[in-house]
């Protein structure tokens, strides 16, 4: 027996939990249009950070990408279970494949062996004033996990990455801390994040939001409502 997680990206934080005490599970990755699986491993061979392996037999991935192993770049596949096309749609169905037929998923990630490590979606990567792919999602999950903070989003506001925060104020308020000392709080979680991120993904700045954002259907944030 085991759990098999999807929908959206593991925090890392939880995670590293449940390997901790040795919970039983597994991520896996796929969309409708592929019926819907695209990778999965069983838990004993589940790989930190992954979404599972490639399926065998019946599907095949590559990466859009120079060097699939380490450049992020879009996942594409094709297989027995891949759909033929959107139902009398047929500029959705050609947008949606490529020119060799493969079906474009419209994430971007990586692929060692047959294994794939996602990295964030294509439409909501943000490309720095220099040049580097900042999946926004990576960031995110990282300050999520950190005191006082509930949920965040990441923008480019003049050519620097900016945290959107909303902060966890039941969190603050069991700690008998007031709403002034919230800004020093969250600066002192910008100086632990900027320690775990790449120099390119380093926060240059934090706003602090009243509200939840707001969310899809789904319960995805509407990053287009945020600049």
């Amino acid at each position: 027996r085991e759990v098999i997680i999807g929908g959206a990206a593991l925090n890392a934080e939880v995670e590293a939990f449940f390997q901790k005490i040795k919970f039983p599970f597994t991520v896996g990755y796929g969309m409708t249009e592929c019926a819907p699986l695209i990778s999965y491993d069983h838990h004993d061979d589940f790989v930190p950070t992954s979404c599972g392996s490639v399926l065998e037999d019946i599907m095949e991935a590559r990466i859009d990408s120079p060097d699939p192993g380490k450049i992020p770049g879009e996942i594409q596949v094709r297989g027995e279970n891949v759909m033929k096309g959107y139902y009398k749609n047929p500029e959705a169905t050609a947008a949606v494949f490529t020119d060799d037929g493969w079906l474009r998923t419209g994430d971007s990630g990586i692929m060692r062996g047959r294994r794939l490590f996602i990295k964030g979606r294509l439409k909501t990567m943000i490309l720095t004033a220099n040049g580097q792919n900042v999946y926004p999602e990576e960031i995110e999950s990282k300050l999520n996990n950190l005191p006082y903070v509930a949920e965040s989003l990441v923008v480019l506001r003049e050519f620097k990455l900016v945290a959107l925060i909303y902060p966890d104020m039941a969190a603050v308020e069991a700690a008998q801390l007031s709403v002034d000392q919230l800004p020093q709080l969250m600066n002192e979680n910008k100086g632990i994040l900027n320690k775990s991120v790449a120099q390119y993904e380093k926060i240059s700045s934090f706003e602090l939001v009243d509200k939840e954002f707001e969310k899809t259907p789904k319960r995805t944030i509407k990053r287009f409502l945020y600049h």
